[in-house]
């Protein structure tokens, strides 16, 4: 994990005052269908904004330029969130962690479980996530133990098309015996 661009990007937040942003994936029907006629859905970054003080007034709205400049410190920390957790599993998989956990790493610039587990002790310190950063590293252990039943499942798999392989190749065989019977 880059703390160096999370923390920079903490440093330099030029919100304004009273004005919370956030940006996020939303799924949006493409207005296609696919060829069983259901609908086919596009990831559109959308940006929630939220005024201090007015509960009633959150716009949601599609991301344009125009927000991404005026709220570049979310920005950069909604496409920090996107790049781990390509690289990595959401918290949001972790069942070991609640929700506020979730989103206290989160504020902390740590997105997947991966990102937390690789955090020093002393970052760990410092951020007040030890607890949490503990049973991420003890999953991240257990799931390299899980690498055996991969591979034991990609030989299934293998098993299983070569099995069907045959199983057609005997139709075809029954098939054609059946025909060359009847002449």
């Amino acid at each position: 994990m880059d703390f160096a661009t999370f923390e920079k990007i903490a440093k330099n937040t030029v919100s304004e005052e009273g004005v919370c942003a956030r940006f996020y994936d939303r799924a949006v029907k493409s207005g296609v269908l696919d060829k069983n006629g259901l609908p086919v859905f596009d990831n559109v970054c959308y940006v929630e904004i939220r005024f201090k003080d007015n509960n009633a007034e959150i716009f949601d709205q599609p991301a344009t330029e125009d927000k991404i400049k005026r709220f570049p410190a979310e920005y950069a920390r909604y496409q920090l969130a996107r790049k781990q957790i390509s690289e990595g599993k959401p918290l949001e998989q972790f069942a070991f962690l609640t929700v506020a956990e979730i989103e206290t790493l989160k504020a902390r610039g740590i997105f997947t479980v991966e990102a937390l587990a690789a955090l020093s002790d002393e970052k760990a310190g410092e951020l007040d996530v030890e607890k949490e950063r503990d049973l991420a590293v003890k999953f991240v252990e257990q799931a390299k133990g899980n690498v055996a039943v991969s591979i034991w499942q990609k030989k299934e798999e293998q098993f299983v098309q070569k099995i069907n392989l045959l199983e057609a190749k005997i139709k075809e065989l029954s098939r054609l015996r059946a025909k060359k019977k009847k002449e």
